[in-house]
């Protein structure tokens, strides 16, 4: 949700969010920073909430039909709309839910590359449409007692539709406690494709330290980066929060 209203707010263009629950009102980290945000800009989400796979995948190949399309797909915790596939039978992943990831995965990446040539071709400055999604897996959600290097199939069929993978690992160290911050995160980002022409450009970080303060404020301490091996203690301060789910 906090990348929806940032891109609808701030940068200005049109998002597809989609999740199983719908959003009664704005959590609260993201009501502490409404005076920045722009109210007209969050008429620029359009918000749906398919109970079902079937749902969302006839509503994902619907989205060219919109008159104005998005530049931003998002999906909310895609796992629950795979779960929800096998609930029926029992809790968890099982055979078959490889190929269910897959097919919308592949309908995801396909949607976006169709949107991307209509906003094109009205010459809109919001292209390329882009597809975010957010996954818990069994082990992070507590289900499944795994070994941590084990990697998860879904993630791995995710993994070859798009470009990058953001990881989080919740950060229960004396570090984040002695920053005094209510919670502490590593972020990780893999798998990123990064254009030929851009090599000589900025460097883009790949591993993070988040840090969320009682008080709504967001710190993230850069590590490392993809074009330069080096690392740096670069401190990014947002009046922002946000939460685990």
């Amino acid at each position: 949700l906090l990348a929806a209203v940032t891109a609808a707010s701030e940068l200005g263009v049109r998002v597809a969010f989609f999740a199983q629950t719908q959003i009664q009102s704005l959590p609260e980290c993201l009501q502490r920073c409404s005076a920045t945000q722009n109210p007209e800009g969050l008429k620029k989400i359009t918000f749906s909430y398919p109970r079902t796979l079937e749902e969302l995948l006839q509503q994902v190949a619907s989205l060219h039909e919109f008159p104005c399309p998005p530049s931003l797909i998002i999906i909310d915790r895609l796992d629950g709309f795979l779960r929800g596939a096998v609930a029926s039978r029992h809790a968890g992943f099982h055979s078959g839910d490889e190929s269910r990831a897959a097919h919308l995965a592949a309908l995801l990446c396909d949607t976006a590359a169709f949107l991307t040539e209509i906003l094109e071709k009205r010459g809109s400055s919001s292209a390329p449409c882009r597809t975010i999604a957010s996954f818990l897996s069994d082990a992070d959600s507590g289900q499944e007692s795994r070994d941590p290097s084990a990697t998860d199939p879904i993630l791995d069929v995710l993994d070859r539709y798009f470009q990058a993978r953001c990881t989080l690992d919740q950060d229960r160290s004396y570090e984040a406690a002695a920053a005094a911050a209510q919670e502490a995160w590593h972020v990780y980002l893999s798998g990123t494709k990064i254009p030929d022409d851009l090599e000589d450009g900025p460097t883009l970080a790949q591993e993070w330290k988040l840090f969320i303060f009682p008080e709504g404020l967001m710190e993230f301490k850069c590590f490392s980066y993809s074009v330069l091996s080096e690392t740096a203690n670069t401190d990014l301060r947002f009046p922002l929060t946000v939460t685990s789910d």
